[in-house]
C-alpha cells in the first residue's frame, strides 16, 4: 500500500503525493531539479551527476518500457529520489527485467507519483532550483523546518560517485590509449571511445598529475559529474599540471567546467539548469545547429575565458557557453554530451576530432 509524502520546498511550499519503490522512513534531502526527456529514463536514474539530488521528470509517464541493466550508465543509482506524474507497473519490453517499483526497492530509492509535475516544474522555473524533501509528516512546517532546508548542500559529490581504483577497458584491435578521469563517467563514454579503437583506463578522481602521466596516453577524457566543480581545488591543480604536457584533451560537462577553471576562468549557477534531451546548440564556426542532451545546474561564464581560449558552442535558449576549444594547447570541451545520442548521432563527430587531435599528437 502507497504512503502519502509530503514534498516540502525551501520557499515554504509543499505538494502531496504518494509513494513507491522504497518506502520514506526518515526525510529524504536533495536539491530538487527537472529533466525534460521524453526518454531515456534508465539513463538519467544511472547518471552520477544527479547524485544529491531528487530529480522530476516532466514527461508525465515514466517506466513503461521496464528495467534494461544493458542501458545503465553505472553500476548504481545516485540520486536521493524520483519524482513522476505516473509509473507503469506493467511494462512492456522484450529487453525488461523488471518494473520501476521493484528496482528502486532493491537500491533504496524512495519515488513519488500522483504529483501535478508540470506545476513543480513551473515553481523551478520561477523560483530557480532549491532544496526539498520528501517526508511523511503532515504540514504545516514551521519557518525553522524551511531554514534548514535552505542551509543543505551537497558535499564531496565528485568523491562519492568515482571509482576508487584504476580499470582498464581493452578496445578491439586498440590503436590509442586514453586516460579517463572519472569524476563520474557515464558508460557509454567508454563505449564510444573503444568503439574507435581507443584502450580505455579509467582512474579515480583523485588521481594526482603525476599518476597520470606515468601511464603514457595518447589521450585524456575529462568526464561528467556532480556538484559545483568549484569544489574541487584539488583536482583543478592536478589538471592544471596536466594541461602543462600538451597530451591531447576532451572535457565533457564536468570536465569541460573542471578543464575551464584550471586556466582560469570562472563558472556560476544556472537559475535551474540544463536537464533533457533537446537542448538547442550553435557551433559557431560553422553555424551548425545541433540538438542535444544535457544535465548540468553550472556553466562556465564565456566572459572570463582566457585569451588563448574561446567559446566554440552556445546554448541557443540562454545564450550561454557549451564548448571551449583552446590554442595554447591541444585540448577542447564540450557542456554537453556528445556520448548520449541525442540527434540521435550528430554530435558524436566530436568523439572523431578527439581521435584526430591524438593522430596529430603522434606525429609529432
Amino acid at each position: 500500500m502507497s504512503q502519502q509524502i509530503y514534498l516540502v520546498l525551501e520557499n515554504g511550499e509543499y505538494l502531496e503525493g504518494k509513494s513507491f519503490g522504497a518506502p520514506v522512513s526518515e526525510e529524504i534531502l536533495g536539491e530538487v531539479v527537472f529533466t525534460t526527456g521524453m526518454t531515456g529514463y534508465l539513463e538519467t536514474l544511472t547518471d552520477p551527476s544527479y547524485y544529491g539530488q531528487i530529480v522530476v521528470q516532466t514527461f508525465p509517464l515514466i517506466g513503461n518500457y521496464g528495467i534494461i541493466p544493458e542501458d545503465f550508465e553505472s553500476r548504481n543509482v545516485f540520486l536521493s529520489a524520483y519524482i513522476v506524474r505516473e509509473w507503469c507497473q506493467n511494462p512492456s519490453n522484450y529487453r525488461s527485467e523488471g518494473n520501476l517499483d521493484t528496482f528502486f526497492k532493491e537500491k533504496n530509492i524512495p519515488g513519488l507519483y500522483d504529483i501535478d509535475t508540470r506545476y513543480l516544474t513551473k515553481v523551478i522555473r520561477e523560483y530557480g532550483v532549491m532544496n526539498g524533501k520528501l517526508t511523511t509528516k503532515a504540514p504545516p512546517y514551521t519557518q525553522a523546518e524551511i531554514e534548514s532546508l535552505k542551509q543543505s548542500r551537497v558535499q564531496k559529490a565528485v568523491e562519492a560517485v568515482s571509482r576508487t581504483e584504476p580499470e582498464y577497458y581493452p578496445a578491439e584491435n586498440g590503436c590509442y590509449d586514453v586516460v579517463l578521469w572519472d569524476f563520474g563517467a557515464k558508460q557509454n563514454i567508454i563505449r564510444e571511445l573503444n568503439r574507435r579503437g581507443c584502450n580505455v583506463t579509467a582512474v579515480p578522481a583523485m588521481s594526482t598529475a603525476g599518476e597520470i602521466i606515468a601511464l603514457h596516453p595518447d589521450g585524456i577524457m575529462l568526464s561528467n559529474g556532480p556538484g559545483d566543480p568549484q569544489d574541487n581545488p584539488g583536482v583543478i591543480e592536478e589538471l592544471k599540471k596536466v594541461c602543462g604536457e600538451n597530451i591531447p584533451t576532451f572535457g565533457i560537462c564536468l570536465g569541460h567546467q573542471l578543464l575551464a577553471l584550471s586556466q582560469g576562468a570562472k563558472t556560476g549557477k544556472l537559475k535551474y539548469g540544463h536537464r533533457g534531451a533537446n537542448q538547442p546548440v550553435k557551433e559557431m564556426d560553422t553555424g551548425r545547429i545541433y540538438m542535444t542532451s544535457q544535465n548540468h545546474g553550472y556553466a562556465v561564464l564565456s566572459e572570463t575565458l582566457p585569451p588563448d581560449a574561446q567559446m566554440n558552442f552556445m546554448n541557443l535558449n540562454d545564450k550561454t557557453c557549451e564548448g571551449v576549444s583552446y590554442r595554447n594547447m591541444p585540448a577542447f570541451s564540450v557542456q554537453f554530451h556528445p556520448e548520449a545520442c541525442a540527434g540521435p548521432k550528430d554530435t558524436e563527430i566530436l568523439f572523431d576530432r578527439f581521435l584526430k587531435l591524438m593522430s596529430d599528437y603522434r606525429a609529432g
